[in-house]
């Protein structure tokens, strides 16, 4: 069971962190972004079964492979972005932290146009003129 090793992952480095951040703070958020990355790459292999399943689903579906796409990487963006903001965050600096949010926020939002813009234009095309 994977989610033992990462919560046992947590909780280590968490006490290691405790320890050294009086006396090596640079050495604790060193060790705090190798335990990120580390719990990013044991989980990244699901990641990939569930894009490949989306996918899937959006080929049987017969959905736009952009639609699936875009949505993909909007689910990517809002990921990476939380990932970076908190890595950030704890290192004390959580004015750059909200920068990193604001930029995945709007770069979401330059991704969702195309969607809403077709959207819009479909309910246009229900509309009677």
């Amino acid at each position: 069971m994977e989610i033992v090793e990462i919560v046992g992952l947590g909780i280590v480095t968490s006490l290691l962190v405790l320890v050294l951040k009086e006396q090596k703070p640079s050495f604790a958020f060193f060790l705090i972004l190798l335990a990120g990355i580390a719990i990013f790459v044991t989980v990244i292999q699901y990641i990939s079964e569930i894009l490949n399943l989306i996918q899937t689903l959006g080929e049987k579906a017969n959905v736009n492979g952009m639609y699936i796409e875009t949505i993909l990487q909007i689910i990517g963006i809002a990921y990476i972005a939380e990932f970076g903001a908190n890595m950030v965050r704890d290192a004390g600096l959580s004015a750059i932290a909200s920068k990193i949010e604001l930029a995945g926020k709007i770069l979401i939002l330059v991704l969702a146009v195309p969607i809403l813009t077709a959207v819009i234009e479909t309910i246009i095309g229900f509309i009677p003129t």
